[in-house]
């Protein structure tokens, strides 16, 4: 082979179109083994790959697809496909070839004629396509029937109401009973492309579908694999038991050798267990999903970083999975920076106090190397774990101190901002720290340090003798400074202010800040809390300083988590684009469909009280045209002249299923459930500590979900669609 290749690779030149043709011309003449003819082709379809037009030798090339030999046809078809598209009046010449080719004894000419007809969308090659492929559906050969089924998808494509009306969906159901594994994979490959269309059919799966497509596993390649355990997501359990025997079936999958069998095996096991109520069984599932993440991370880095941003959302939503493996996560000094920072998060993630001394003492370590992301990131780690791990607090202080010691410039200014948030978390208990921290209040150039330290010197003004000479040293440069710092500097001398109210300094500082800030400031912002603040310490000063002062609330770490219901959302994407960006497909692929949890009698309490629903795009109401000028009417009327009250303006029904056309009228569509609250937050057993959601923005505090990665944007779903055709709605 890499002989033959080393030969094909002179065809790679660019060539003339006038040298081609007289080529083909002269091999028509003498060329009784088609090798000229052989070697033509392969010079253009070399030139097609690299790009060249070779668009005016169509009639010369299509004159060779009546040779008997299979390499020549299969370049020949190449040809068609990258322009039959573009020569609609000229494809027909090469019609009744394709449906000579469909009959001919060969299987693999077979498939080839109908893979390139159903690659070339025109609605001539459509109608000859048609025909041929119901009686390619029903080959005999294998080949045959699994090229067929991927052509209804294309098809479907082209024209989905055509294939509906000429039941080729159904044809596909059938297919997924074939006793060829990959007739029953690439059936279950096309019906889901046209289940994910947002016009397409639904498609869902009863329990006997979902058994015979787990038994066809064995015999599947890897990528037929993944398409049937992805389609077992569109199985909705109805009974517990249901659910446990199907996820005992499939968890033998976890040992397969491909990234993408595991992630997707992991996947729906994640799904089957919120339809589960087997405790041991649940753990037993997180169990055995360990090993399999953790080799993962043996991968390349592009592996290892698809399997860490799988994780991330995995342990959120089942903490026992990885809790022992903190120790895998630990970063090599080889990994790439974006592996070293999704471990990071991953560590904090799985830090708690039997382990927090390991995390800190692998954290100091990250703190003092090169790359400034990196150690960054580690600084803020340090202030995260003493802010999740109060036990850990006394020594996560310690090693901010050492570090604000070693003076280097964006490691002081990391330590301050998170020792801000330490205050917040612990009031009352490491004030002490705050002369060194004025100490190093030079080093501070970027503006979230300087305003964390400004927060800090207003918050203890009244213990730091000296805090209106820094604030006013810091207030120099007021105009000049981003709103952030001047935000946090008009806070903060409202404070001193209402501390040392006695201060000459104090009121000359309050007023030189105040009159910036409603004179010479144009962000609206800045400008009104500066109003605001000068009406409140004029009318009353004993109520600004209960405002400006009141007791803020502790911060927790209950913001780094996700909303449960928008993580069980995410969980149903496990191993594909949106578990790395952390984004529902719908909001940034156009026309991906959405998935989410069906509510079923086997789900459970705690996913059904954050079920989110999932709608279908409703299909634009054909018009009605009525020639001629309409009738003037100020008012909707009836036929009588009454006016039509409100309550008669009804909106068209919504069609309703004809059954499941297999049997199972038991499948339900998803409903949201608001207003519910945890009964229970450890029925599951998988949370220790869920915060109350919001069932009115299941997205509201995915903002800082990550503390600094990107979160979802929520964007509004549409309503059911209507129906117009037999097979709107297939229920598998």
């Amino acid at each position: 082979m890499t002989t033959q290749q080393g030969q094909d690779a002179k065809f790679f030149q660019r060539g003339k179109i006038e040298e081609f043709r007289t080529e083909l011309q002269a091999a028509e003449a003498k060329d009784k083994k088609f090798q000229k003819r052989k070697t033509v082709l392969k010079k253009i379809v070399a030139n097609i790959t690299m790009g060249n037009d070779m668009s005016p030798l169509f009639h010369d090339v299509v004159q060779c697809i009546g040779t008997p030999l299979l390499e020549i046809k299969k370049m020949v078809y190449l040809y068609l496909v990258s322009y039959g598209r573009a020569k609609p009046e000229q494809i027909q010449i090469v019609i009744p070839s394709f449906l000579q080719d469909c009959n001919d004894r060969n299987p693999l000419i077979r498939a080839l004629a109908i893979r390139t007809m159903a690659y070339i969308p025109i609605p001539v090659v459509m109608e000859a396509l048609s025909d041929q492929l119901r009686h390619c559906i029903k080959d005999r050969d294998p080949y045959v029937r699994k090229t067929a089924s991927i052509c209804v998808a294309k098809l479907y494509a082209a024209d989905p109401r055509k294939v509906e009306r000429a039941g080729f969906v159904e044809m596909l159901r059938d297919m997924m009973l074939d006793t060829n594994a990959t007739v029953v994979a690439n059936a279950v490959a096309a019906l889901s492309e046209i289940g994910d269309r947002q016009d397409g059919v639904i498609f869902r799966l009863n329990l006997h579908i979902a058994n015979k497509l787990i038994a066809a596993l064995g015999e599947s390649s890897e990528w037929g694999q993944i398409y049937i355990l992805d389609s077992l997501l569109r199985y909705v359990p109805e009974q517990h038991a249901d659910a446990e025997m199907m996820a005992e079936r499939v968890i033998v999958q976890l040992q397969h050798a491909n990234s993408a069998v595991v992630l997707t095996t992991i996947k729906v096991l994640l799904y089957l267990m919120n339809y589960m109520e087997n405790r041991r069984l649940i753990d037993y599932i997180c169990k055995k999903m360990g090993p399999p993440l953790v080799t993962l991370l043996s991968s390349g880095p592009e592996v290892q970083y698809v399997a860490l941003r799988n994780i991330l959302l995995i342990i959120q939503r089942r903490p026992t999975v990885l809790k022992n493996d903190v120790k895998v996560f630990f970063c090599k000094y080889n990994d790439p920076i974006y592996v070293k920072l999704a471990k990071l998060e991953i560590m904090y993630r799985l830090a708690r106090e039997e382990n927090a001394k390991e995390v800190l003492a692998e954290l100091e370590e990250y703190a003092s190397e090169v790359d400034v992301d990196f150690v960054r990131k580690a600084v803020r780690s340090i202030g995260r774990l003493a802010i999740k791990v109060e036990a850990a607090a006394d020594s996560c202080i310690q090693s901010l101190l050492t570090l604000i010691e070693t003076k280097v410039t964006y490691v002081v200014q990391e330590a301050v901002i998170v020792t801000r948030d330490i205050f917040r978390r612990y009031p009352g208990k490491y004030e002490g720290i705050i002369p060194t921290l004025c100490e190093n209040l030079d080093v501070l150039e970027e503006p979230e340090a300087k305003a964390a330290m400004i927060w800090i010197l207003g918050q203890f003004s009244d213990k730091i003798d000296n805090a209106d000479e820094l604030l006013d040293d810091l207030v120099y440069n007021f105009l000049d400074e981003s709103v952030e710092v001047q935000l946090a500097l008009l806070t903060a001398v409202v404070k001193l202010f209402i501390y040392k109210s006695f201060s000459e300094t104090s009121k000359a500082l309050v007023h030189k800040v105040l009159k910036w800030a409603t004179e010479e400031i144009d962000n609206p912002d800045l400008r009104d809390r500066g109003f605001m603040y000068w009406r409140m310490l004029a009318v009353n000063p004993a109520v600004a300083g209960e405002t400006v002062l009141a007791e803020k609330p502790p911060i927790t770490t209950d913001s780094d988590r996700m909303d449960r219901g928008a993580l069980d959302q995410l969980l149903l994407h496990t191993g594909t684009l949106g578990s790395i960006y952390h984004k529902n497909p719908e909001t940034f692929i156009r026309n991906a469909a959405g998935r989410a949890l069906v509510d079923s009698p086997a789900l459970n309490a705690n996913s059904r009280a954050v079920l989110l629903p999932l709608a279908r795009a409703r299909l634009p109401v054909t018009a009605v045209t009525v020639p001629g000028p309409g009738p003037i009417e100020p008012h909707n009327r009836n036929q009588t002249g009454d006016a039509v009250p409100d309550t008669l303006k009804l909106a068209p029904p919504l069609p309703s299923g004809e059954g499941d056309l297999l049997g199972d009228n038991n499948s339900t569509e998803p409903q949201g459930r608001s207003g519910e609250r945890y009964e229970d937050a450890d029925a599951d057993g998988d949370d220790d500590d869920i915060p109350n959601n919001k069932a009115a923005d299941p997205y509201a505090d995915l903002d800082g979900a990550f503390g600094g990665y990107l979160a979802d944007e929520p964007r509004p779903m549409a309503a059911h669609r209507g129906g117009n055709g037999d097979v709107d709605v297939l229920l598998f």
